[in-house]
């Protein structure tokens, strides 16, 4: 097959188990060592017999993601460094219960995702494409920051036996399987995902997609549609490719400005996608989902947060039905950008919502551990590079 076992859709086995005349329940026991168990090696797979095992090793790669570094800050958010298997490094986020995102309770943990090691579209105020784009991840790349993160944050023995694997006897049929992997499920570490890490996940479409069916299977990770959002910078193609799957995924805009003005100024990709055409597309994807969309916004020091912004923000906003998610800006070493003032954020916010839009203004997550996407691996890049 020569691919990794994390990047096959439950079919894809099932019709390679059928070639090699292994019984289909097998199926069930190899996902749930993956998903579940989050096994790290084949050898671990104990109910699997040996000649199996032997041909799987020999067929299918189980890569798994180095952590390089591991950054906590005072409230609690983690960010991870990861090394790809390339020696390339990419970045995941592990935020803490917050309601003001998303709108969702309290007891959530989003994890932040990347899918691209750097980025091609050079948002003047991110750190991701500073040094470039170098290229997509993979499927089993994206599927594996969130393993390892749930991996890494396990610390006791009662979060393991949730996700004890299927004894060798159990041969269950697919719908006993689903329902007993997606009871597991709900015990995860992580309950929510958002793709808004380094890189631009549109961008990546073909492996993103087949990731996200992997993390919302019930066979897989079981995490459900609801709970991921996919973010973009406005790939307007994308978008309308992405109102015509089947699946529920919820969409953020990363807006940063409701002019064309603004966003020429700091989002090369509006010059290629102006607002009337993302608009349109969002207006499209609202009519097929019937979802409401976030409009991220992230509150620059004399760019987008004067108050004259508010109304053509509101104007947008509420064309769209959308709800708004203000960010104030985690400053990047290197560029020339600036936060806010809090009581200037305060006063966008407020401003916002009177004029009638749903607005969170997120209080600052992880702002002494180089939060900002890309931030901590160009630092450990430069560090490296020095040695």
């Amino acid at each position: 097959m020569n691919c990794d076992a994390r990047s096959l859709l439950r079919g894809e086995l099932a019709d390679q188990f059928a070639k090699w005349g292994v019984p289909a329940y097998r199926v069930t026991q190899l996902l749930d060592w993956l998903y579940q168990k989050r096994a790290t090696g084949w050898e671990q797979m104990s109910n699997l017999p040996k000649s199996l095992r032997e041909r799987l090793a020999a067929g299918l790669s189980l890569i798994n993601l180095d952590v390089v570094r591991r950054q906590g800050a005072r409230d609690t958010t983690q960010k991870f460094l990861w090394r790809l298997p390339d020696g390339a490094m990419v970045e995941s986020v592990l935020i803490p219960a917050n309601p003001a995102l998303y709108s969702d309770a309290s007891d959530r943990q989003t994890l932040c995702v990347s899918t691209q090691v750097g980025c091609a579209y050079g948002c003047k105020f991110c750190a991701s494409g500073l040094d470039g784009w170098k290229r997509n991840l993979s499927v089993e790349e994206i599927v594996g920051q969130i393993l390892a993160v749930e991996r890494l944050s396990e610390s006791d023995s009662s979060s393991s036996s949730s996700s004890s694997s299927l004894s060798s006897s159990e041969k269950l049929n697919d719908e006993e399987a689903t329902s007993t992997l997606s009871a597991r499920a709900s015990s995860r570490t992580i309950t929510n995902l958002v793709f808004m890490g380094m890189g631009e996940p549109l961008a990546n479409y073909t492996n993103l997609l087949k990731a996200l069916r992997i993390l919302n299977a019930p066979w897989g990770v079981g995490i459900g549609a609801r709970k991921i959002t996919i973010s973009t910078s406005g790939l307007v193609p994308q978008i309308r490719k992405l109102a015509d799957e089947p699946e529920q995924f919820r969409l953020a805009i990363s807006l940063h400005g409701a002019t064309d003005e603004v966003r020429n100024r700091i989002m090369p990709v509006n010059r290629k996608y102006p607002l009337a055409e993302l608009t349109a597309a969002c207006e499209y994807y609202q009519e097929r989902k019937s979802k409401m969309i976030t409009l991220e916004y992230i509150l620059i020091a004399g760019v987008n947060d004067d108050l004259d912004q508010v109304a053509p923000l509101a104007n947008l906003a509420r064309r769209l039905f959308a709800k708004v998610n203000l960010i104030p800006y985690n400053a990047v070493e290197g560029l020339d950008w600036h936060r806010p003032s809090d009581d200037q954020c305060l006063q966008f916010a407020d401003s916002l919502k009177k004029s009638g839009v749903t607005a969170t203004l997120r209080l600052e997550k992880g702002g002494d551990i180089d939060a900002a996407c890309g931030q901590l691996r160009l630092k450990t890049e430069k560090e490296l590079a020095n040695q």
